[in-house]
């Protein structure tokens, strides 16, 4: 998110600029659609339908012009988690820029460890003195190594 001072227009450019937008596009609009081309990401501003008055991001002292020149910008991979992004002109936020709001919808996958249960035939352990010595020394160096780690209060 940020000023740019480009204006990427009303014209669809790819999969970056959507049909939205606001204004004819100008030199830093090009570099700013075409650096979005190299890295993957879409102009977000521009894909939603809004009012114009929902789309302006600055206007001049003395409100004679507004100007779409600040974008949300957003990797296509999230693409389809982008929900809205329109401007609230009436927050006074005092700056001739007006606040650029987006809402997203993610679903965050649970990643946790899977806690793995060893059983142990006691059987066994009674009966084979080779595989009780090995389980002895398995289970001494798990606790050695509990032992090693400084108490932290």
């Amino acid at each position: 998110m940020g000023d740019f001072n480009a204006k990427v227009g009303t014209e669809k450019v790819d999969d970056i600029v959507g049909k939205h937008g606001l204004g004819i596009r100008n030199e830093r609009g090009e570099k700013l659609i075409e650096w979005c081309q190299t890295n993957n990401i879409i102009v977000g501003n521009t894909w939603f339908q809004q009012p114009p008055r929902r789309k302006w991001t600055w206007k001049s002292p003395g409100d004679e012009t507004r100007n779409q020149i600040d974008y949300m910008l957003i990797s296509k991979r999230y693409r389809n988690a982008w929900l809205m992004a329109k401007t609230y002109p009436s927050a006074d936020c005092y700056s001739d820029h007006v606040q650029v709001v987006g809402k997203f919808k993610l679903k965050l996958k649970k990643n946790s460890k899977p806690f793995t249960n060893i059983k142990v035939d006691l059987a066994i352990l009674k009966t084979n003195q080779t595989i009780r010595e090995k389980y002895q020394i398995s289970v001494q160096n798990k606790f050695e190594a509990l032992g090693d780690a400084e108490e932290v209060e």
